[in-house]
């Protein structure tokens, strides 16, 4: 783990600790809040951590990305997903955003490896050859199809 992210876990488990033991009223039902947050119901941990790796972006959170990129990968997101999400943060912030997005790169590759981005390409790759495939197979039925039997038929 490198220095910075090293730190930020210092500093985050050394808050946490400090607040809980003050037996803060309000610190404890935020505990017991995020317990909630991210138990899996109809969206799993999985899914609410990526939602959290967005949000993080968005609002420059370093310690929330470095938090929520680690506890995805915890509960099973891959590298593609994180960065999808990370992706999302940069949609829904904009410019700034991106540079947070520097950021969660870098947590990425602690938790994933140097290799994940390699990885990422592999699959995207994947996806849209299987994506162009499957337009030629919609424009080749389409092309065959008769006015009776095209769109809007019932």
């Amino acid at each position: 783990m490198n220095d910075q992210l090293r730190a930020l876990t210092v500093q985050r488990k050394r808050a946490h600790s400090r607040l809980a033991a003050t037996g803060a009223p309000v610190y404890a039902a935020f505990l017991d809040m995020e317990r909630a947050a991210y138990a899996d119901g109809a969206l799993p941990k999985r899914h609410k951590e990526l939602i959290a790796v967005g949000i993080s972006v968005v609002l420059d959170c370093r310690s929330c990305m470095q938090w929520h990129i680690e506890q995805a990968a915890a509960a099973g997101a891959g590298p593609a997903e994180v960065l999808e999400a990370v992706e999302v943060g940069i949609e829904m912030g904009g410019g700034p955003a991106t540079v947070s997005a520097r950021f969660a790169l870098e947590v990425m590759d602690e938790v994933f490896g140097a290799r994940w981005p390699d990885d990422v390409k592999a699959g995207i790759a994947a996806r849209r050859g299987v994506a162009k495939a499957n337009a030629f197979d919609a424009a080749v039925m389409g092309a065959g199809q008769s006015e009776a039997g095209g769109e809007g038929a019932a």
